[in-house]
């Protein structure tokens, strides 16, 4: 027996059993994490039922909410802590439900004993108001106010014809107001936001000929007829502003909360208004869906704790690309200079020491190092160069994109370099001989025949470069990151791609809304669906990456033959 274990060792199969079985242990714990950011993050825009009950712990209350996490506790912990519990049971219910209605009970949250809560119902007349401001709103629509006329009115709690005709106009109205928010919208931030944008641009150029010391009316005429007009189009737009406002804040509601108190709320600071307990399975589908697309394609709003993150999605796309672009070149003329062209000894061994080194070096030490020389140092010294008439306000001597995209560059550029010389060190010498001999210049060798061949591997170095820049968070704190961007870094306005402007970023919008937000409860389903997302981001990038690797290896599957 011995004898056979002896040999079975020598095999080597209780290696490959226990390289199986640790391969198979990751694979769980990484499909288990996914599985649970999918579910604790997805499971936030499912339209939940709104139960109404009587909560008696400190005197009778009618609790309106979303049951939004049920848990057991020890009983002898509550008794501890000084709180009755009615049954000798060893442990307890408890439930935390999103009461909603912050501007009247001050938090959005409670936690409720389910030993106190009784006659619990989900009546369909009770409804869910997004808000703009104050989070969710649930009670009772009252009535339809229209310039502070009441258009329609109902008090009952039975759902009944008149009630659904009130719904369908309340409905009309939001849809309303929304398509008025979207001329807004449309006018503040593009319209008025290319005058703002042009007038700052002749500011700028007014400026710089007063520094040139140039006198020529001519030239302060034509800014100033300019100015003029650009003054007169504002003018417009702003009377268009004042028109607009007084449509949207035309309608009103009344709705009864839990208290029965009645609050009046304006239509345009509504985003939906929804009656959960009253929608079938595909109303409940249509709306989650509905939500979802809000989540990938709308702005934040309510300190990042509702809405959606398009902003930060499109911020780090952007700079994932830059970063890309900037760190590619670097990385292949390093490696192609060591493999190819210096003098292998002393000097070369320690370059690739140092090169291995700093892919240990922790990333914040990278943001450091990009604040000092990338924005004080390169970013001030470029302001005094090329932007004079913009000073003092920085222009590129503030952090921004341009200088997370070559943070993060110089951050992962020894992953291409390491790649890429590996990719150059597999080529055949004969190749390189072959090329020479027909009568090519090392150069034409290096360009045409030795970097195609190795192409695949600096897709390699790429792809390690994404996996690891996209996720990071510390240096951009320090080098362009901001809790929230007011306009996107890409747009319609002259140069279209501004370099000098802060972004959203996924990995800091992460941080922020799981340990900077004052609404944690709230907060806490956006951490797993925004970090969900962050991986679904980054594994597009890298696929999309192997893909052209891929392309690349078969293109030039002919050469290594």
């Amino acid at each position: 027996m011995n004898i056979s274990v002896r040999e079975w060792f020598k095999s080597g199969s209780p290696w490959v059993w226990m390289n199986a079985g640790a391969v198979a242990i990751c694979m769980i714990m990484v499909i288990g994490l996914l599985g649970l950011i999918a579910i604790r993050g997805l499971s936030h825009f499912w339209p939940a039922d709104i139960i109404q009950g009587q909560y008696t712990q400190d005197g009778e209350t009618v609790l309106v909410g979303e049951i939004v996490e049920t848990n057991e506790v020890l009983t002898k912990q509550l008794i501890e802590a000084g709180i009755k519990i009615p049954t000798t049971d060893e442990f307890s219910t408890r439930y935390l439900i999103k009461i909603g209605n912050r501007d009247v009970n001050g938090s959005d949250f409670t936690w409720a004993l389910e030993h106190y809560l009784s006659d619990r119902q989900t009546p369909e007349m009770l409804f869910n108001a997004e808000r703009r401001e104050w989070g969710n709103l649930y009670g009772y629509l009252r009535s339809v106010k229209q310039s502070g006329e009441e258009v329609g009115r109902y008090d009952g709690y039975d759902k009944s014809a008149e009630y659904l005709a009130l719904w369908d106009d309340l409905e009309l109205r939001i849809e309303r107001a929304l398509d008025i928010r979207e001329d807004i919208l449309e006018i503040e931030k593009h319209e008025i936001g290319e005058i703002n944008h042009e007038l700052e641009r002749l500011r700028l150029k007014e400026r710089s000929l007063q520094l040139k010391d140039l006198t020529d009316p001519a030239l302060y005429e034509t800014i100033n007829q300019r100015r003029k007009e650009l003054d007169t189009a504002y003018q417009g737009l702003q009377q268009r502003l004042l028109d607009l406002y007084a449509e949207i804040n035309r309608d009103s509601i009344t709705a009864e909360v839990a208290t029965g108190q009645q609050v009046e709320i304006q239509i345009s600071k509504i985003v939906r208004a929804f009656r959960p307990n009253d929608m079938g399975i595909l109303q409940k589908t249509g709306h989650y869906f509905a939500k979802l697309w809000e989540f990938v394609s709308e702005d934040p709003r309510e300190a990042n704790t509702e809405g959606g993150i398009f902003p930060a999605i499109f911020g780090t796309v952007m700079m994932v690309i830059l970063m890309s672009i900037l760190v590619t070149p670097f990385g292949v003329v390093a490696a192609v200079y060591l493999r190819e062209y210096a003098k292998q000894g002393f000097i070369t061994r320690v370059i690739r020491i140092a090169v291995n080194n700093l892919a240990g070096v922790p990333s914040i030490v990278y943001g450091v190092f990009g604040l000092g020389f990338f924005v004080y140092f390169l970013g001030g010294n470029i302001d005094d160069l090329f932007f004079p008439e913009a000073k003092p306000a920085p222009t590129f001597g503030t952090p921004g994109l341009m200088w997370a995209s070559l943070t993060l560059a110089l951050l992962t550029v020894p992953v291409v370099i390491v790649a890429t010389e590996e990719g150059l060190s597999r080529i055949p010498r004969s190749v390189r001989e072959g090329s020479l001999a027909l009568g090519a210049t090392k150069f034409e060798t290096l360009m045409k025949v030795v970097l195609p061949m190795a192409s695949p591997a600096m897709m390699t170095g790429v792809i390690l470069a994404i996996a690891r820049a996209a996720g990071e968070v510390a240096p951009l704190m320090l080098v362009g990151v901001v809790k929230l961007a007011p306009s996107l870094p890409l747009d319609g306005n002259y140069p279209f791609i501004h370099l000098d402007q802060k972004f959203m970023h996924l990995g800091f919008h992460i941080y922020d809304v799981g340990f900077q937000s004052p609404n944690v409860e709230a907060a806490r389903p956006l951490v797993y669906a925004t970090a969900m997302l962050l991986v679904i981001v980054i594994a597009l990038l890298n696929l999309s990456a192997i893909a052209i690797r891929n392309h690349l290896r078969e293109k030039y599957k002919a050469l290594e033959m």
